[in-house]
């Protein structure tokens, strides 16, 4: 069969024939012909994705005439015009044509080539389109085909295994499936490859490599990435990623291929028009998140390597840009880092020019109806020490609002000022209709504030006192006296490293703990700054702290439920030292992270348990309405030689745990470093539902879709020695 070409004939009804017209079409008769007289040269997938390319609109009875008049290619016409009808719905009902199994031939011809079955908000189906569900950042889904009933009765539907896509073996993938129009799309392997899978099977339908050469062995951000971003471009389906080797790629969605008007053949450079680092030869940018994608624009953010260590104060800037989504060209850049003459460029009381990060390396999200983007932007260079950076440092640290179609800002926060505690703004601002009729943006924080604004304004849902904080000691710095506190919500993990949060499970490990606390310096507060390593002034090692620079909560962000207006975050206890070093050697900048590991009793960590939790707020109220230990006792714990004989119940861990919710269940799993396991809690209380056997820890965060009357659950997974895999769960 031939590709289908428009030129149809005016008289479809009249052609076919009475015979075809007074048969009964049977779906399951085409599926024969198909396999008989046409999958010598072409297969199901291929016709699929030509019908939903060219064809979504046009009635069944135009496909039925093409068929006829040019197929097969070598003897066209020499079917009967039954066998053609049947064909022809067997390739509707394939491109997702809601279609019975027979049919009359008038329905048939009358039908429109729409994809029903896979259309948003049809009634057994429900596509995951973003990262976060959708551009509100909600990961909430209206499903409840699994539900406290039979959620333990759950079973691995398909997987699909990333162990091929290289250059090497991936041992731990952290993307997140979308599902859109029958297709789950992916990333795989350290070269972020893109693949098509169907979403009843996990049958691989297309993949797309890139070959990006030096810029991919120069990157700073490899791997095959946290996910994609899909949009509806008018009726073209495009996928948009960003390379590790920092392009922005569009391509067609059901083919996989480049679209060709999208920049050069599809690609976008990213690393041009950057605004480098005075003195810095190397490029260091890059993204492991996608872009975001609204009414016609597409923003690309700025990721760098990790910033404790810098070789210098010098970076390139973490500038975040807009591009037509048609054609890739610039439609705007937002300085985060601003310029002489522009607001917010007071805040960098040593000017900026020199200084660089500040990127948005996190998910954004958007409102249309406003026509606003947020974005999440991350810390200045010197995640520990911003001395050559004195000032607030706008806009470092903060949530930004920009007019999406111009750039231009629209309100801002900053969570915090003159940031040396790399309290990067990690995660998609919410937006969430909450049940008052208010328009809210929440955003999380790794220090475990919570904060609430009106999202067209800017003003605070809850208020914010800025409040004094300890100063700095160390020589050169500088920091702002007073950092802002939201009064609601209550922070949702642990802040400071007192005496009295050190661990205490027996007289004996409290007595170790001490010890091994003994050189460092206790914080009264999460703005407590770092110190010096071997400090000469009272031979401190550093300062312990809590939450570390991994949170609390990180990128995986949290879900919000529109029906009763509660959040669910979850969050992570673990101690860390903020201890500063001088190496010439290794960095210009006077001080750098080092000198001290996090100490521990034997293994057990310094702080009291739990390790990891997740907390559900009354967003209309500000109030917690539970809190809940995030997995079992790790072992080490539970069998340490100190604790024999001891029950100290469930301590959870310190990961990072994805969020999924839906009507009555929240689906945790437990991130790098924890059990294969997924939870399921009833959403009300928190109340484990079911302990779900995984055949790798959930690494990715998951995500649910309905796909022809069934609900899947469907996660990135990375078993112990392993090349890591999406695994998908269904009901039997």
């Amino acid at each position: 069969m031939k590709s289908v070409i428009p030129a149809l004939s005016a008289l479809v009804l009249s052609l076919a024939g009475t015979a075809a017209l007074a048969q009964e079409v049977d779906v399951a008769r085409g599926q024969d012909v198909f396999e008989e007289e046409c999958s010598r040269c072409h297969v199901p997938v291929e016709m699929q994705a030509r019908l939903n390319a060219r064809w979504v609109g046009r009635p069944g009875g135009e496909l039925y005439e093409l068929i006829r008049t040019t197929m097969p290619a070598e003897t066209p016409g020499s079917l009967s015009n039954a066998q053609y009808m049947d064909l022809a719905a067997f390739l509707m009902r394939n491109a997702a044509v809601a279609l019975p199994d027979t049919l009359s031939a008038d329905a048939l011809l009358a039908t429109s080539i729409t994809p029903a079955a896979a259309a948003e908000g049809a009634a057994d189906s429900f596509a995951w389109t973003a990262f976060n569900g959708s551009n509100a950042s909600t990961r909430y889904a209206p499903l409840d085909q699994i539900n406290a009933d039979n959620v333990d009765e759950l079973e691995i539907a398909w997987e699909f295994d990333a162990g091929a896509f290289g250059p090497e073996r991936e041992s731990t993938s952290v993307t997140t499936p979308l599902m859109v129009n029958g297709r789950v799309y992916v990333t795989a392997g350290a070269t972020r490859n893109i693949v098509a899978l169907d979403a009843a099977t996990g049958q691989i339908q297309w993949m797309w490599r890139p070959d990006e050469g030096e810029r991919f062995d120069a990157a700073p951000r490899k791997g095959s990435g946290k996910g994609l971003t899909w949009y509806d471009n008018n009726g073209q389906e495009t996928l948009y990623t960003i390379t590790p080797g920092y392009y922005l790629v569009a391509l067609d969605a059901r083919t996989g291929r480049e679209i060709e008007t999208f920049g050069k053949h599809g690609w976008v450079d990213l690393q041009q028009g950057l605004r480098r680092g005075p003195g810095r030869e190397d490029l260091d940018i890059g993204m492991s998140f996608m872009p975001m994608a609204v009414d016609g624009v597409i923003i690309a953010g700025a990721a760098h390597l990790v910033s404790m260590r810098p070789v210098s104060a010098s970076n390139v800037k973490g500038d975040i840009r807009g591009f037509d989504a048609n054609t890739g060209e610039l439609l705007w850049t937002f300085k985060t880092i601003p310029e002489p003459g522009e607001p917010g460029f007071e805040t960098w009381l040593a000017g900026a020019d020199f200084t660089g990060n500040a990127g948005v390396w996190a998910p954004m999200s958007a409102d249309e109806e406003l026509g606003l983007v947020y974005l999440p932007v991350e810390s200045a260079t010197g995640d520990r020490y911003g001395g050559d950076r004195p000032g607030n440092n706008l806009y470092s640290s903060s949530t930004v609002a920009l007019d999406y179609k111009t750039g231009e800002v629209r309100w801002h926060f900053q969570s915090t000022h003159h940031d040396i505690w790399d309290w990067d703004t990690p995660s998609a601002p919410i937006l969430a209709d909450l049940p008052d009729g208010r328009k809210a943006l929440i955003q999380t924080l790794k220090q475990s504030h919570l904060f609430t604004f009106d999202r067209a304004t800017g003003a605070p849902l809850f208020p914010i006192e800025e409040r004094a904080v300890p100063a700095t000691d160390v020589p050169g710095e500088w920091t702002a006296s007073t950092q802002p506190f939201p009064v609601l919500p209550l922070p949702y993990d642990r802040q400071g490293f007192q005496e009295d949060d050190l661990v205490d499970f027996t007289p004996e490990i409290l007595a170790k703990a001490r010890e091994a606390a003994r050189p460092f310096r206790f914080s009264s507060s999460v703005f407590t700054p770092p110190s010096l390593f071997k400090d000469p002034k009272d031979g401190t090692h550093g300062t312990l702290h809590l939450p570390s620079s991994t949170g609390g909560s990180n990128w995986e962000g949290a879900a919000y439920d529109p029906e009763t207006g509660l959040l669910y975050v979850p969050s992570r206890t673990a101690t860390s030292v903020l201890s500063l070093v001088n190496e010439p050697g290794v960095s210009s900048v006077q001080y750098i992270a080092g000198g001290s590991r996090t100490p521990s009793v034997d293994g057990i960590p310094l702080v009291k348990p739990p390790y990891g939790r997740i907390t559900a707020i009354d967003m209309t109220s500000g109030d917690h309405v539970w809190q809940v230990v995030n997995g079992d006792t790790p072992e080490a714990i539970r069998n340490h030689p100190l604790l024999q004989g001891m029950d100290i119940g469930r301590t959870g861990k310190p990961t990072r745990s994805g969020l999924v919710l839906t009507k009555t269940l929240l689906f945790a799993g437990e991130g790098v470093g924890g059990d294969p396991v997924l939870w399921a809690h009833d959403k009300a209380t928190g109340d484990i539902v079911a302990r779900i056997d995984m055949p790798g820890v959930v690494t990715g965060v998951p995500m649910t879709y309905m796909h022809e009357g069934k609900q899947y659950l469907v996660m990135a997974v990375s078993p112990r020695g392993e090349a890591a895999r999406i695994v998908a769960l269904a009901l039997p």
